[in-house]
């Protein structure tokens, strides 16, 4: 515990040294751990039930063996539909999931998306159950409270919290892509916690636990909610996602103010630029390792999650512009571009 006896030296804090002594530090600690304990019961509260325990079963092999697995995941509807990771039901021949009560059910894949780590299913169910909202990622800063609930190595309902580390990184999906627009957070991940939700404490939830950086301490990483928000839609339209890319990979980037002035620009942030797919449609048009873009197709581009809503299927071959700053430059590009899968690994 953090020593904030310093506190108890304030002069709105009556009492002789002797007597403040006798309280001790745990007096002065206990209305902001209170707080504190609050914040997380309080989004556990909201969100516990709707996490349920996922065991994946694959097909039995040639020596008789069945691969099995676990994870976790978060119900979104009440009518039944289950978010989770996509490694979590990579291959499984049959699904089932137990909620918080130990209800045991059946549930299918209806969309898989292992370029963001992200899959849907269905629960066969006619009951209703307890569900959570997905919430506003592009509202995150880093320093906020997150509780991640989950079932790491098979202890169920498990509860851990952190702080939000950073927003808009990019990870290394299982396919070679990247993600985009990931949340790192502190709060303690393990194997299980993944698919499993990153939720605030007014219990909206704001990423799903992907991946954990082996042998770090407290680096661990969940799919933001806007993310999971365009790849649910376009698993339920049309039971995969649909992508044109322009091939750069970057992240979100606070843009600095004297240059947002300077060029008229209602926004604080952009992407950062951190690589170009070789001969991809960025690299084609112009687009260097470092510049910003802040602008794309008529309209303001202030992270990653942005460039995902916005370039559906629909744009592949189609001319968009885009705004880029570069140093103190304002400069326009043509980009054409591309379906995902052709143009490699990068957005």
């Amino acid at each position: 515990m953090l020593d904030t006896s310093w506190i108890l030296d304030d002069v709105a804090l009556q009492g002789s040294p002797q007597q403040r002594q006798e309280r001790g530090p745990s007096d002065g600690d206990a209305p902001l751990l209170d707080a504190y304990s609050q914040a997380v019961t309080s989004a556990v509260d909201r969100v516990g039930g709707a996490v349920v325990h996922l065991h994946a079963a694959g097909p039995v092999g040639a020596g008789g063996g069945r691969r099995t697995g676990s994870g976790s995941g978060v119900v979104i509807a009440p009518d039944g539909l289950v978010l989770t990771n996509s490694h979590v039901v990579a291959g499984a021949g049959s699904l089932r999931l137990v909620t918080e009560e130990g209800v045991d059910m059946p549930a299918r894949v209806i969309g898989d998306d292992p370029d963001t780590d992200l899959a849907l299913l269905r629960v066969e169910t006619h009951r209703s159950l307890p569900f959570a909202a997905l919430g506003d990622s592009k509202q995150l800063r880093a320093g906020r409270l997150v509780v991640a609930i989950g079932n790491p190595l098979g202890f169920a309902c498990t509860v851990t919290a952190g702080v939000v580390s950073a927003v808009g990184r990019s990870l290394r999906s299982r396919t070679g892509r990247l993600i985009d627009d990931v949340v790192q957070t502190d709060a303690a991940l393990n194997p299980g916690n993944s698919g499993g939700p990153l939720v605030t404490a007014d219990g909206a939830v704001i990423g799903i636990n992907t991946a954990v950086i082996a042998g770090a301490q407290g680096i661990c990483f969940a799919v933001a909610s806007n993310t999971a928000r365009t790849v649910i839609g376009e698993l339920v339209r049309h039971g995969r996602v649909r992508r044109a890319v322009l091939g750069i990979a970057g992240q979100q980037s606070a843009l600095p103010r004297r240059l947002a002035r300077h060029h008229g620009l209602d926004q604080d942030s952009g992407v950062l630029v951190l690589e170009l797919e070789p001969d991809g449609p960025a690299q084609r048009a112009g687009i260097e390792p470092g510049d910003m873009v802040v602008g794309l197709d008529g309209a303001p581009l202030t992270g990653i999650d942005d460039v995902l809503r916005r370039l559906t299927g629909d744009h592949a071959g189609r001319a968009v512009d885009v705004v880029v700053l570069r140093r103190a430059e304002r400069l326009v590009l043509r980009i054409v571009p591309e379906e995902r899968g052709r143009a490699g690994r990068a957005r």
